[in-house]
């Protein structure tokens, strides 16, 4: 496994605990303690590797400062589904992905696209990547065109 796609599903895993506890009004969980990892099992804090850290840093923050625009975009991507009633894990690999589409133009949307398959597909439901895929290129289309 790259260890950008072990980047990207630590910071999808560190926006689904700040999802779960902001739904939980306990709206004390920083950027700077997702972005220490201290919500992680701490041998597999220790292990990590700087490169990967960083990466995952940088969408954790970056995700989590924006998460107002992204969740806008995503909103208007929703056909007759309200963005409450996407499930948690869908809707952290979608804001993730969002914000990568929006701000890190370096990165083919395909790939990023095929990223957020992936691992919808490990994390998601059997119908998660479908959603994701679909959702995704919508707004993909939209911020190209």
């Amino acid at each position: 496994m790259a260890s950008r796609r072990k980047g990207r599903i630590l910071a999808f895993q560190a926006l689904y605990f700040w999802d779960t506890a902001v739904s939980q009004k306990d709206n004390c969980v920083s950027i700077e303690e997702l972005t220490k990892f201290e919500w992680l099992e701490e041998e597999k804090r220790n292990k990590l590797d700087d490169g990967l850290a960083v990466f995952s840093r940088m969408l954790i923050a970056g995700t989590v400062e924006n998460i107002a625009g992204i969740d806008d975009v995503i909103k208007k991507h929703l056909e007759n589904w309200d963005i409450t009633r996407v499930n948690r894990v869908d809707l952290a690999i979608l804001r993730i992905s969002v914000y990568t589409l929006m701000f890190q133009k370096e990165i083919a949307p395909s790939i990023v696209i095929d990223e957020a398959i992936g691992i919808s597909r490990e994390f998601g439901t059997d119908d998660s990547y479908r959603f994701i895929n679909g959702v995704l290129d919508s707004i993909r289309k939209t911020l190209q065109g």
